[in-house]
C-alpha cells in the first residue's frame, strides 16, 4: 500500500490486497481521516454566512430595535460560540481573548457610569455582538491553513461580486446594488458625495471609507494566501482586481491602507531571500522617524498624515480633532463621555472622530483604548515571533501581519465602525489558529517523513514512512492527523 498524505487528508490508494495485519480501528481511523475534508467545508458555513451577511443591506426591525442582517447573524452565533470557546473546542484560551472580554466590560461599565443601567442595555448588548462575536466566529471555525484560506477565498469573491456595481456607481453616481436589495427590504439611505468629478462609491455599506476598508483591507491576504504558488500573472490579477475595487472609494483611510500593503508586499518580495529584512525596514523607519522628529517643526505622525489626506483642509480638520479630542481624554480620562457630545469649540461643526483609537479613548476612556490597543499587538506580535512557520504558513503569516499593519496606521487617521470593525475583529481572530501550530523541530521531523512519501510537508499531515517499509504504526492506528 502507498500513501498520499495532502493538507487536510490522507488518500490510500491500493496497488494490491489490504494488509492483513491492518486492524478494523485503522479502517475505522481512515475513514475519519477521508472525510476530514468534508467536515471541515462544513465548518466553515458559519464563516460564510456571517461574511455574506457583512454585505446585505437589510435593515429588519424586531420590536423597538433595528438591527442588521450581520448583527442578527451574530446575536445568533456568540452564545453557541462562548461555549465553545469556553469548552476548548478554539484551541486553548489566550491572552487577547480574556482582554477582549475585559475590553467591553470596562466599555459596559463607562456606559453604566455615564448614562446609568436602563439607557445601557441596548448599546452594551450590541456592543457585545460586535466585539466578541466576530472575533469568536474566527477563533471557533478557523483552525487550520484550509479554513484561513476558505475565509480569504470568500472575502475575495465578495469583492469580485461588488466591483462591477462599483464601477457602475463611480461613473454614473447610481448604486444599482442598493437598489435591488431594497426592492426586497428595507435599507438605509445615504447620500451620495462627490469628489473630482466621480462618485464616491457606497455600494452596500453606509459610507464610502467603509467600503474601501472593506474591500482593500485584504490585499496583502489575497495576494500571499490565494496567491500561495500561483504564478506572479495570478497573483498580481487578483490584487489589482481588491486594490481597484477599494480605489473607488475615493477616501484617504482606504488609500492609505492600499499604500501601506502595496508598500510591505514590495518589500518582501523584492527582499525574500533576505532572512533579516523585516529587522532592516524597522531599523529604517525607526531612523526616519528620529530624524524627521529632531529636524522638522512638526511631528512625524503629522508629516505622514498630511501626506495621505486628499486636502489640506482636512488635513487640518483632523489635526484639531486630535487637538481637541486629547484635551477630552485628559478632562474624563477614567469612563470617558459615553454618547454624549464631546468637548470641543462651537466653530468645529462636526462631532466625529477621525480616528478608531482615540475615539475609544473619548467614548469609553483610556483604559478602553488601551485594552483594545494590547489585545491587537498581543495577537500582532504572538505570531510575528511565532516560531517554526515555514512555506505556506509563513506567507500566510506575512499577508496576516501585513493587513493588520495597514489596519493599525489607518487607525490612527480614521475610525472603523460598523462592518469595518467588526471585520477587524473577525480577521484578528483568523490569525491564532497559527499560534497552536506545532514548533520548527515537530514541524521538521513530519516534514522528513511526508517528503519520503513524496509530498509537500504539511501542518495537516502527521505520519513517517522508512524507505522500504510499512507506515509506521502510532498508537493503535496506522495514519492520524492533527488539527492546530
Amino acid at each position: 500500500m502507498r500513501a498520499h498524505l495532502t493538507q487536510s487528508n490522507v488518500v490510500l490508494r491500493s496497488i494490491g490486497p489490504m494488509h492483513p495485519s491492518m486492524s478494523h480501528a485503522a479502517v475505522r481511523s481512515t475513514r475519519r481521516i477521508k472525510s476530514g475534508r468534508a467536515e471541515r467545508k462544513r465548518t466553515c458555513w458559519p464563516v460564510c454566512l456571517f461574511l455574506i451577511a457583512l454585505v446585505v443591506p437589510w435593515v429588519i426591525a424586531i420590536g423597538t430595535l433595528r438591527l442588521s442582517v450581520y448583527r442578527i447573524l451574530l446575536v445568533v452565533m456568540v452564545l453557541p460560540c462562548v461555549v465553545m470557546w469556553m469548552t476548548g473546542k478554539a484551541g486553548r484560551i489566550r491572552g487577547p481573548d480574556i482582554i477582549l472580554l475585559l475590553f467591553w466590560s470596562w466599555w459596559a461599565l463607562s456606559s453604566i457610569v455615564i448614562h446609568g443601567l436602563e439607557l445601557s442595555i441596548q448599546p452594551v448588548g450590541i456592543g457585545f455582538v460586535e466585539t466578541i462575536g466576530p472575533y469568536l466566529i474566527a477563533r471557533c471555525y478557523i483552525r487550520d491553513a484550509d479554513g484561513f484560506h476558505s475565509a480569504i477565498q470568500i472575502l475575495f469573491r465578495i469583492v469580485l461580486v461588488l466591483m462591477p456595481f462599483a464601477v457602475l456607481e463611480l461613473i454614473t453616481g447610481q448604486n444599482l446594488l442598493r437598489e435591488l436589495f431594497g426592492a426586497i427590504l428595507q435599507t438605509n439611505f445615504y447620500p451620495q458625495e462627490q469628489r473630482s468629478g466621480l462618485t464616491r462609491v457606497l455600494s452596500v455599506f453606509d459610507h464610502p471609507i467603509v467600503f474601501g476598508l472593506c474591500s482593500g483591507s485584504i490585499l496583502a491576504l489575497v495576494h500571499l494566501v490565494l496567491g500561495y504558488q500561483q504564478s506572479f500573472f495570478e497573483r498580481c490579477f487578483r490584487t489589482l482586481i481588491v486594490g481597484g475595487t477599494a480605489v473607488m472609494s475615493l477616501s484617504a483611510g482606504p488609500f492609505g491602507a492600499l499604500a501601506a500593503q502595496g508598500f510591505l508586499l514590495s518589500w518582501n518580495g523584492l527582499l525574500s531571500g533576505l532572512r533579516s529584512r523585516w529587522k532592516i525596514l524597522i531599523a529604517i523607519l525607526v531612523c526616519l522617524v528620529l530624524l524627521i522628529e529632531m529636524v522638522a517643526n512638526r511631528s512625524a505622525l503629522t508629516i505622514i498624515v498630511s501626506f495621505v489626506l486628499f486636502d489640506s483642509a482636512s488635513y487640518w480638520y483632523r489635526t484639531l480633532i486630535w487637538t481637541y479630542g486629547s484635551e477630552s481624554v485628559l478632562n474624563h480620562p477614567l469612563f470617558g463621555v459615553g454618547l454624549n457630545d464631546w468637548e470641543r469649540p462651537e466653530w468645529m461643526p462636526t462631532g466625529s472622530i477621525d480616528s478608531f483609537w482615540l475615539y475609544l479613548a473619548i467614548r469609553a476612556g483610556l483604559p478602553a483604548a488601551i485594552l483594545m490597543l494590547l489585545a491587537f499587538l498581543w495577537v500582532y506580535l504572538a505570531i510575528g515571533f511565532k516560531k517554526g512557520l515555514e512555506g505556506r504558513l509563513a506567507d500566510y503569516r506575512t499577508g496576516f501581519l501585513i493587513s493588520m499593519t495597514a489596519f493599525f496606521l489607518v487607525g490612527w487617521a480614521g475610525h472603523f465602525w460598523d462592518a469595518a470593525y467588526v471585520l477587524l475583529l473577525f480577521l484578528m481572530g483568523s490569525g491564532v489558529w497559527m499560534l497552536d501550530v506545532e514548533g520548527k523541530d515537530a514541524a521538521a521531523v513530519r516534514g522528513k517523513s511526508i517528503e519520503a512519501a513524496g509530498c509537500e510537508p504539511s501542518v495537516h499531515s502527521i505520519g513517517s514512512r522508512r524507505r522500504g517499509s510499512r507506515p509506521v504504526i502510532s498508537g493503535n492506528n496506522r495514519f492520524q492527523t492533527r488539527r492546530s
